[in-house]
């Protein structure tokens, strides 16, 4: 074993480091696994629940309640509509502002890179982007929380340093067969970059999941409302209110009930996406900031 080339003193530290990387892994899923049972225990209060690590009677009719309500349910889609949407053309315009950044034939590339990197910095504030997004026609609208983010800075910056990476030999040889620069860059630029682009992928498709501010700002109809929004007034009320209809009597949930269904309603998603994007992850992190 490898503990068994080790000194002795080395063994133990190694020992002792598993031990405490198991018990902090334990401590960081316990609220998970706790929030996970209390939506799925039958019939019991969470003051009742205590800390237990499995169910109390395992039921999903909870879910089912959850789902039937008009709020939540129109504000999963929503949310669902907002990632998709988002994250796809999020990932488009890096991917198109990148490229050009990346080479150094681009004229005044340096200038622009410097334009761009400001934005990091500054910016307008809440109250002028309130004005531009209603002169532009947009509150109460869905691209309302799309467009605005359509492009990240830091996101373009590690793609463009990602894409400078790349040999310029394999531009070359492909302009000698004839190809131009659109054929370049879907044929052999956005293959090489799986790994930023699943990276600045997960980076925005968790951005625009969580995102609830800007809802609160912009959307005023409930029906447009994210499910991150809804959440939001579900724990600022303390109990059901906010959900109506279809919840009553002796098929109405606890309070925390409720609250605790919707939570892993809104992090399931994304638990479920990142493993097949980690292992492009860590790679896409490393060269696309590394590059100046």
């Amino acid at each position: 074993m490898y503990i068994n080339r080790m000194s002795k003193g080395e063994a133990v530290f190694e020992i002792l480091n598993i031990i405490f990387m198991i018990m902090f892994s334990l401590l960081c899923l316990y609220p998970f696994i706790y929030i996970l049972n209390i939506s799925i225990s039958e019939g019991i209060s969470p003051a009742q629940y205590g800390l237990n690590i499995l169910p109390k009677g395992v039921t999903l009719r909870f879910y089912k309640n959850v789902f039937a309500t008009d709020a939540i349910y129109m504000g999963f889609l929503t949310s669902v509509f907002r990632t998709v949407a988002g994250t796809l053309l999020m990932v488009t315009f890096t991917i198109l502002g990148a490229y050009p950044l990346s080479k150094k034939y681009m004229p005044s590339r340096k200038f622009w890179t410097s334009f761009i990197l400001i934005t990091m910095f500054f910016n307008g504030g809440l109250i002028p982007n309130y004005f531009l997004i209603r002169y532009l026609g947009l509150i109460d609208k869905i691209w309302s929380l799309i467009l605005p983010g359509l492009i990240n800075t830091f996101y373009l910056i590690v793609t463009r340093n990602f894409m400078m990476t790349i040999p310029e030999d394999l531009e070359e040889s492909a302009k000698i067969d004839g190809a131009n620069s659109i054929k370049i860059l879907i044929s052999i630029i956005l293959p090489v970059c799986k790994p930023i682009l699943a990276t600045i992928a997960l980076w925005s498709a968790v951005y625009h999941w969580n995102s609830w501010f800007d809802c609160l700002i912009y959307i005023t109809n409930p029906k447009l409302a994210v499910l991150q929004v809804i959440l939001y007034r579900i724990v600022n009320a303390g109990s059901n209110v906010v959900v109506t209809g279809s919840l009553s009597g002796d098929e109405a949930p606890f309070p925390e009930v409720l609250k605790a269904c919707t939570i892993i309603i809104t992090i399931l998603p994304i638990v479920v996406v990142y493993p097949f994007l980690q292992k492009y992850f860590i790679k896409g992190i490393l060269v696309g900031s590394v590059k100046g």
